[in-house]
């Protein structure tokens, strides 16, 4: 049944209670953690704690906790999934009704303080068959949640299909932000971890925000060679300024006019020599040798006669001055065309080491072109420098000159281009940090496209849109039906709200008193308030023989605060809603015979299913979602047992609330005082668990610290029926222990040294002597299997040992 209490996870900072933890608490078979069913019995002595566990659930009632608490904390867990707590008290749904002592001071206030009165409250009255009917009509109508029929059972069909349709949109959703959440972030592999990308704040908003980007039609991705370029320029580190190349200053087109004057220029000898005219071979042969012989030679060097005294003079006027002149401007001419030439292959040097790597592919074109220029440059000079040579050879003779194509241009292009990517590159350098900035931005986009068509991401939220509009229809739907049961129930409200009679409620209280304990002496009678009165409506009194009753006896204060209680259940505001019950210690100052009627009451007004009428049908209905029951008194959990279900494992459990010291936890009840409920069998188990514990530890302290306690209550029921004969100053412990004194005295002086302070007030500041616990424990538990075997056999088997 959904919305009960599974769970009281932690109390922190309220009374016996300091940090209580429920999942270290309640360890059941297989170390399974325990949780509360659907009746659930808790035992405990008196101030272990029982009232502070009712006070809490009755905070889920009233909405407020005590400000006795100092700083209280605590939370409860339902099984539907949520959880109560201090601070979120009303947000749980659920019908909560509490009987405590809290309960009895609000609403009895007349038990407290004689002057005071008791609140009424109303009941279903009498003489309204026909709203009755028409508020069954509707209730039947509205149907039924468990049952699964009427508007409730839509209401349900249609809250389990939107919660199907938001689970399919949720889970949807959080396996597509499973994605993004990896791709973002995840070690490794997300682009946050990658340093090319270089976002160490990266998140799955930012991934979010690039995918409305990349999905835009605006987008376009990078292609392949972008993707190389951008990585290239990332792998860059600031380069040095390049500095300005020198100007090529070239000299060909002076070079060019220069030769074509002197190889035209027309020049004549002062008395040629014709065959030297001739023969410019023979002439050039002539004016070598005329170096080797003038004022050097008398005789030829190559035939060995004499030379003619007027050869100079005749050579001489036939190489003149103007032909030396021509002649040697041709020489110097020819010195500059090598020193030219030999400038080409180094007009420019191109080193790509200086530049970033995207400027590679001009640079490698320029030297190429710089290559080709500088070569085609060299022809062209070659080309002058043979034309010089030649009218150099032939002085006499003019040519006509013969000009080459140049490349002059080509080469200060070549230059100029260059110049161009330098200024690139130094621009670059300034702003390198910027462009690298936007390659990563660049790369982490393309990064996110190919994320996006890997997963399929505009196809996944086609998927989730899809969902999401199931999800709205199923909410609308949802809130149709909603809308009606709200109408339904505000109906059926209304009609109830006519059927209210607060008399009854005090009839309710005196048939549970006349009916279920027999005391027709005691009531409660209700006074309708005067007009004028502050108050309206009515008041309750309590009559003992027709007069207002004073000084009520404890027992009669229990009496009629249960029976109130229980009356109350069937007032307008709970009947017919199912509450969570928690009823603390219902039997305090109750006889034997009270005790029983109290368990008759619960059995027959809660536990009992409710019949009713279902067209020709009759049903039975649980009053209750979930029971709580505390109790101090092994009688009353005796009878308790009895409850229908009480021993159906999947409908009841049973827990026990110990203290130790100041400190109180909740834990399962032993299966020994859960099946034979006796104090005998647990002051047993405690004597056996102190012989047998292992280690001194905190989970064994409170076996040792009790011990002396448990050892004398125990041995005071034990010897009493091992020897009820009375006999004056009779030592039951040395009959039982018989020669052994030892033992005698040892057991005697821990059940009166540990058991009591007064007169060894020394004994409270030492530390509790465990060998001497120990020892104690094993001569009781071998004495008692001495003595009596098959009862100590029962005993083991009572706290589930095996007798080995």
């Amino acid at each position: 049944m959904s919305g009960q209490i599974k769970k009281i996870d932690s109390i922190k900072g309220m009374a016996v209670y300091d940090d209580f933890q429920w999942s270290s608490s309640m360890r059941g078979a297989g170390n399974n953690i325990s949780e509360f069913k659907k009746l659930n019995i808790l035992y405990g002595r008196n101030y272990s704690g029982k009232t502070t566990l009712s006070r809490i659930i009755r905070a889920l009632e009233t909405g407020t906790i005590s400000d006795k608490y100092g700083s209280p904390k605590f939370q409860l867990s339902f099984d539907g999934g949520s959880t109560a707590t201090q601070s979120s008290l009303s947000n749980h749904g659920q019908i909560v009704r509490v009987f405590n002592e809290d309960f009895v001071r609000d609403n009895l206030r007349f038990i407290v303080d004689d002057e005071r009165t008791i609140n009424s409250f109303a009941i279903l009255g009498e003489d309204n068959t026909k709203l009755e009917e028409e508020i069954e009509k509707h209730e039947a109508e509205l149907g039924s949640e468990e049952e699964k029929y009427g508007l409730l059972g839509e209401l349900l069909g249609a809250e389990e299909k939107f919660n199907g349709a938001q689970k399919d949109h949720d889970d949807k959703s959080s396996e597509l932000e499973g994605k993004l959440r990896d791709k973002a972030n995840q070690a490794g592999t997300g682009i946050k971890h990658n340093k090319t990308f270089g976002d160490a704040n990266y998140n799955v908003t930012r991934i979010k925000a690039d995918i409305s980007t990349v999905t835009k039609d605006t987008y376009s991705p990078l292609t392949d060679e972008q993707v190389v370029r951008f990585h290239d320029l990332l792998r860059e580190e600031p380069k040095s300024e390049i500095l300005e190349s020198p100007t090529f200053n070239l000299q060909y087109s002076a070079i060019s006019s220069k030769a074509k004057e002197l190889i035209e220029k027309k020049i004549q000898a002062s008395d040629p020599i014709q065959e030297l005219l001739n023969d410019a071979a023979l002439a050039l042969w002539v004016r070598s040798g005329r170096d080797h012989h003038q004022e050097k030679r008398d005789k030829c060097a190559f035939c060995g006669e004499d030379l003619p005294e007027d050869l100079w003079e005749k050579l001489d006027k036939h190489f003149n001055k103007e032909s030396e002149e021509l002649r040697q401007a041709l020489e110097t001419l020819l010195g500059l065309i090598e020193r030219e030439r030999s400038r080409a292959p180094n007009l420019l040097k191109i080193k790509n080491s200086d530049f970033y790597s995207n400027f590679t592919v001009d640079l490698d074109l320029l030297s190429e072109q710089l290559s080709t220029l500088s070569e085609s440059y060299s022809e062209s000079l070659d080309s002058i420098e043979e034309q010089v040579e030649k009218r150099r050879d032939d002085i006499f003779t003019p040519l006509e000159f013969e000009v080459s194509e140049t490349v002059e241009g080509a080469l200060n292009a070549v230059r100029e281009s260059y110049e161009e990517l330098r200024s690139a590159s130094n621009q670059l350098t300034a702003s390198l940090s910027a462009d690298q900035s936007e390659a990563r931005a660049a790369l982490r986009l393309h990064e996110v496209y190919t994320f996006t068509n890997d997963i399929k991401y505009e196809d996944e939220c086609t998927a989730i849109e899809s969902f999401n509009m199931a999800m709205g229809e199923a909410k609308k739907a949802k809130s149709i039906v909603k809308e009606k049961v709200d109408v339904k129930r505000e109906k059926i409200a209304v009609l109830k709200a006519q059927l209210k009679d607060e008399s009854k409620g005090a009839d309710r209280v005196n048939d549970y008193l006349n009916n279920f304990f027999g005391h027709q002496y005691l009531s409660l009678k209700a006074i309708e308030e005067k007009l004028g009165d502050a108050s309206s409506g009515y008041r309750f009194e309590v009559i003992r023989n027709d007069n207002k009753a004073f000084h009520l006896s404890e027992g009669e204060c229990s009496l009629i605060a249960f029976c109130y209680f229980m009356a109350k259940l069937e007032d307008i505001e709970t009947k017919g809603n199912q509450p969570i019950i928690w009823i603390d210690d219902p039997i305090s100052s109750l006889d034997a015979n009270h005790i029983f009627f109290v368990y008759s009451l619960i059995n027959a007004e809660i536990v009992t299913p409710e019949k009713y009428e279902d067209g020709d049908e009759i049903k039975e209905r649980d009053r209750f979602k979930q029971l709580f029951i505390s109790t101090h008194n092994l009688d009353f959990l005796k009878y308790l047992k009895r409850l229908p279900g009480a021993f159906n494992k999947n409908k009841s459990q049973y827990f026990i609330i110990t203290r130790t010291n100041q400190v109180s936890k909740i834990t399962l009840m032993p299966r020994y005082l859960k099946d034979y409920v006796t104090e005998f069998n647990f002051l047993f188990h405690q004597i056996y668990k102190c012989a047998h514990a292992q280690i001194e530890s905190d989970e064994n302290h409170d076996c040792y610290y009790n011990f002396g306690n448990n050892a004398r209550k125990f041995l005071e029921a034990f010897l009493y029926y091992k020897y009820p004969n009375a006999v004056e100053r009779d030592n039951k412990l040395a009959r039982f222990f018989g020669d052994d004194a030892l033992a005698s005295s040892l057991t005697d002086r821990i059940n009166n040294e540990f058991s009591h302070l007064e007169g060894v007030f020394e004994r409270s500041v030492l530390p509790v002597d465990v060998p001497e616990m120990k020892t104690t424990a094993n001569f009781i538990l071998r004495k008692i299997q001495e003595k009596d075997p098959d009862q100590y056999s029962a005993l083991l088997q009572s706290i589930g040992v095996e007798n080995s």
